[in-house]
């Protein structure tokens, strides 16, 4: 399973919860309103375009709207592997921050 950095986990989050809905500024959006922080469009899609070369997401063309003067969105969706890995990221963080004595710090 491919390991996922904080940043990709957190646009594999926003993509997932737009369910393939979710376009480049509609995630940057979403990111930006969760983490408090200014997120660059461009280090989403470069993490989108990551992701979707792992395998963790797909992209198809939207239709064209009126309101970006005809073009065609690319909206994403999370794989079934993308999921998977979310899951096991939140895992581990479950195992290192759990109330069990970790057995380095006993």
């Amino acid at each position: 399973m491919a390991r996922i950095g904080a940043f990709e986990e957190l646009v594999l989050l926003a993509v997932g919860g737009l369910a393939g809905e979710g376009y480049g500024v509609t995630i940057q959006s979403d990111l930006e309103r969760e983490t408090g922080d200014t997120i660059s469009l461009g280090a989403v899609y470069a993490t989108l375009d990551r992701l979707e070369r792992k395998g963790l997401l797909r992209s198809r063309m939207g239709p064209a709207t009126a309101e970006r003067g005809g073009r065609r969105k690319r909206l994403y969706r999370i794989t079934p592997d993308g999921a998977a890995a979310v899951r096991e990221m939140q895992r581990i963080r479950a195992r290192l921050g759990g109330t069990s004595p970790h057995p380095a710090r006993a």
